[in-house]
């Protein structure tokens, strides 16, 4: 229980229900039952979905899975072919983009390389004759925003591409929308700087309180920025949770598979007793035992999914962990942090399994060809039927 839990227990208090949660909480945009075709093609299949106002909201999926032209419906440069797209109750699809209380931030963050900073700011309030005064002062509370004060009349090609990224949000968030839509935001960025504006992202959405929704095949950025991830394959919805849910109990093995790295077990359930479950999945080895709730009886068909990180690894047979099997280590993978070893267990099966380095990599414990033991305890893994 976290400090703010802690206390709200204390003083009698009841913590207050994230609003995906809470049934009185009426929804920022409510799409229903939205279709989006293209000739014979449907992007969008009757998808619904409700976003909350103030949430940072991630439509993650591979190329080609509908999260832009999603984004694009919302914003108005596509029309859905059915269904209705509602922000705060009021039907958006007959309103022209530039009417909707919504703004895009685009990959290629579409800078005027003959505009200073600041005027690269001004000019979708220029646009809206906003008076002189207010145009000023909403330019130097943006640039403050983004701690850019001190390149106000540089011009982008005089700036990082960092700042470039900054520039572009700053002028998406001058005209103060309800909305804010980022089409892969970081893409253009190099690994460090992408993971340290993830943050600064997250940092400015919170002081804001704007509805961010991003498009992004980045799994990792999806984790670390939203409160609620929508994972989409083939214009529909797969599954919609908090990064935490998705993770963690994933309801396919398409999602479970899509997010982190993970080992998918094929076998068939033969004992199903008071929630817990025997699969026997390789000739010859134990069978996997472990607990669920899923409604799978004697004979289903199922896959079991465990992450490698809730595998341990060791040379003798652990003790307390009734998975347990014999392996030899094929390949190691050193990120640093941690390694990535792939052990060849029974029936030429490969497992993934990863453990943090807590030595110096000339101390490492196991090397290639090791024979070792790798477990886990029957709550690790997670047990799918779809």
């Amino acid at each position: 229980m976290d400090t703010a839990k802690a206390q709200a227990s204390a003083s009698g208090e009841t913590a207050a229900l994230p609003p995906w949660q809470d049934p009185a909480a009426e929804p920022l945009i409510r799409l229903e039952n939205v279709t989006k075709r293209f000739g014979d093609f449907t992007a969008i299949a009757d998808l619904s979905l409700d976003i909350h106002e103030g949430e940072f909201f991630a439509l993650l999926g591979p190329s080609g899975c509908g999260k832009t032209t999603l984004m694009r419906m919302i914003a108005g440069f596509e029309t859905p072919s059915a269904g209705r797209i509602l922000l705060g109750g009021e039907d958006l699809v007959p309103i022209p983009p530039n009417r909707r209380p919504v703004n895009m931030m685009f990959q290629s963050y579409a800078l005027f390389p003959h505009l200073t900073v600041a005027d690269n700011i001004a000019f979708g309030l220029r646009r809206a004759g906003l008076p002189k005064a207010e145009i000023a002062d909403r330019v130097a509370e943006m640039l403050r925003l983004v701690q850019l004060e001190k390149f106000a009349h540089r011009r982008p090609h005089e700036i990082s591409g960092g700042q470039r990224q900054r520039v572009a949000l700053a002028r998406a968030l001058a005209r103060r929308p309800r909305i804010l839509l980022l089409d892969e935001p970081l893409a253009a960025l190099d690994r460090k700087l992408r993971a340290a504006t993830q943050f600064e992202l997250v940092d400015i959405q919170e002081r804001l309180g704007t509805t961010f929704i991003i498009v992004t095949h980045d799994q990792e950025e999806a984790m670390t920025m939203a409160t609620r991830i929508a994972v989409m394959d083939h214009g529909r919805l797969v599954q919609v949770g908090t990064p935490e849910e998705i993770y963690e109990q994933p309801n396919s093995r398409y999602v479970a598979d899509f997010i982190g790295e993970v080992n998918l077990i094929e076998g068939v359930v033969t004992s199903a007793e008071r929630g817990r479950l025997t699969i026997e999945w390789a000739e010859g080895a134990a069978p996997i035992l472990t607990r669920s709730d899923v409604d799978a009886p004697v004979g289903t068909r199922v896959t079991f999914a465990i992450r490698p990180e809730k595998i341990a690894v060791s040379a003798e047979r652990p003790e307390g962990l009734v998975n347990a099997w014999q392996g030899r280590i094929e390949d190691i993978g050193y990120l640093g942090n941690l390694s990535t070893y792939h052990i060849t267990g029974p029936a030429g099966m490969r497992f993934k399994v990863q453990s943090p380095n807590r030595r110096r990599i000339a101390r490492r414990e196991f090397s290639w060809e090791d024979r070792v033991w790798f477990a886990f305890d029957e709550t690790a893994g997670l047990v799918l039927t779809r």
